[in-house]
C-alpha cells in the first residue's frame, strides 16, 4: 500500500514507516502532523481519499548550496550560499 500525500506544499509518494525530509514544519519533536492524502493505492485499487499521520523526528538544516555569479573581464564576482531549514518526519499511519 502506498499513498500520495501533500506535506508542507510538496507531494510525496509514501509507504508506512517511511522517513521524509520536508520544508520546516511548525511543531516540536514528537508532535503528530496530519498529512493531506491525494490518492491511495492498495493492491491495485485506487481511491482518492484516506488519512495519513506523520511524527516529527527532528528539525535540521540541509546541505550548503553555493551560487556563484561572474561577469567576465569586468572584475565582478558574487558568491552566495544558503542552507534550507528542513524537518525529518516519519509516516506512522496510512488509512
Amino acid at each position: 500500500m502506498f499513498a500520495i500525500v501533500d506535506i508542507a506544499g510538496q507531494q510525496f509518494k509514501v509507504k508506512n514507516e517511511d522517513n521524509l525530509f520536508v520544508h520546516r514544519l511548525q511543531g516540536n519533536v514528537g508532535d503528530v502532523v496530519d498529512a493531506k492524502v491525494l490518492m491511495t493505492s492498495n493492491a491495485g485499487s485506487i481511491t482518492m481519499s484516506g488519512s495519513a499521520k506523520a511524527e516529527i523526528l527532528e528539525h535540521l538544516q540541509g546541505d550548503k548550496v553555493i551560487t556563484f555569479h561572474k561577469k567576465r573581464r569586468k572584475g565582478y564576482t558574487k558568491k552566495i550560499g544558503h542552507r534550507d531549514a528542513l524537518t525529518k518526519v516519519k509516516i506512522t499511519s496510512l488509512a
